[in-house]
């Protein structure tokens, strides 16, 4: 196995024989991650209200002009796992005139969770549009911080893949699946993460694997396929940190422009602009 960082490449056309500007118009899609979102409208997390960075970073998408055809909410949308926290995440996805694809993560309610999506657009797990496939997984582990796939969720994300073996793909999840140099993130991570790389490297047309969780920006490659983490929409991580430890980096988002050609594009965007205290002595939430 290779694993390599490549935390300067933004933007990044895959396909050998043609470039973005030569491909029809792209399918956008939209990753936001780690809202945690509570029933408060004032509930905070380390000093920072997490509906107003949330709201600050979707105004931020809308200032950058970045009209999505797809967002992803790649987990831990609510701190308290409350219906009224999904009801407000749902409000603010409402903003953009597309669907969205919903993710748990370890703070969300599966219960809540679940009825917010029910009968859903944001309850599909495996969408092909724009040329791609896009492949959905629940890592989420009721109770625990860590994250598993279930034998039921590596045979989804098998299926999937032999479904549309030509077209290239993006599978997404919410807990990472190789370690990002954190010592205190190495066990909260995905803990099967064996027999899901067993999965992809089957299939080579994944392009990449996203993720959320790590309130950080990942960018690197393993055996040809990207590797991307997103910042939070709330608080930030400090990177490489061996203990818990925040710094002060603005909320943020990742956008991504997806060709059929196989090619595509994508960097982070930050809300710089939002303004807040944040709890920098803490040592955990």
């Amino acid at each position: 196995m290779s694993l390599g960082s490549n935390l300067d490449s933004g933007l990044v056309p895959i396909a050998d024989d043609m470039t973005p500007n030569e491909n029809p118009a792209p399918f956008k899609v939209l990753q936001l991650t780690d809202p945690h979102l509570m029933a408060d409208p004032a509930g905070a997390l380390l000093g920072v209200n997490t509906r107003d960075s949330l709201a600050a970073v979707v105004a931020q998408v809308k200032q950058d002009h970045f009209e999505p055809d797809l967002v992803l909410a790649t987990g831990d949308l609510a701190q308290d796992g409350s219906e009224l926290a999904y009801r407000a995440v749902s409000e603010q996805l409402a903003r953009f005139s597309c669907p969205s694809v919903w993710l748990a993560g370890n703070h969300d309610s599966p219960i809540n969770f679940n009825k917010a999506i029910a009968g859903t657009v944001s309850d599909q797990r495996h969408l092909v549009e724009g040329g791609w496939q896009i492949i959905a997984l629940n890592s989420s582990v009721p109770g625990e911080v860590h994250g598993e796939l279930a034998n039921d969720e590596l045979a989804f994300l098998d299926a999937a893949l032999a479904k549309h073996p030509d077209l290239p793909a993006l599978v997404t999840l919410h807990h990472h699946p190789v370690d990002i140099g954190s010592e205190w993130m190495r066990n909260i991570g995905l803990h099967d993460r064996e027999a899901f790389w067993q999965v992809i490297d089957r299939w080579p047309q994944v392009k990449i694997v996203l993720w959320g969780h790590i309130h950080q920006e990942f960018d690197g490659y393993r055996e040809g396929v990207r590797l991307l983490a997103t910042p939070s929409t709330c608080i930030q991580f400090e990177k490489g940190s061996q203990q818990f430890s925040v710094e002060e980096n603005a909320p943020g988002y990742r956008w991504f422009n997806l060709y059929a050609s196989g090619a595509y594009e994508t960097d982070v965007a930050r809300a710089h602009g939002f303004t807040y205290e944040l709890d920098t002595n803490s040592t955990g939430y």
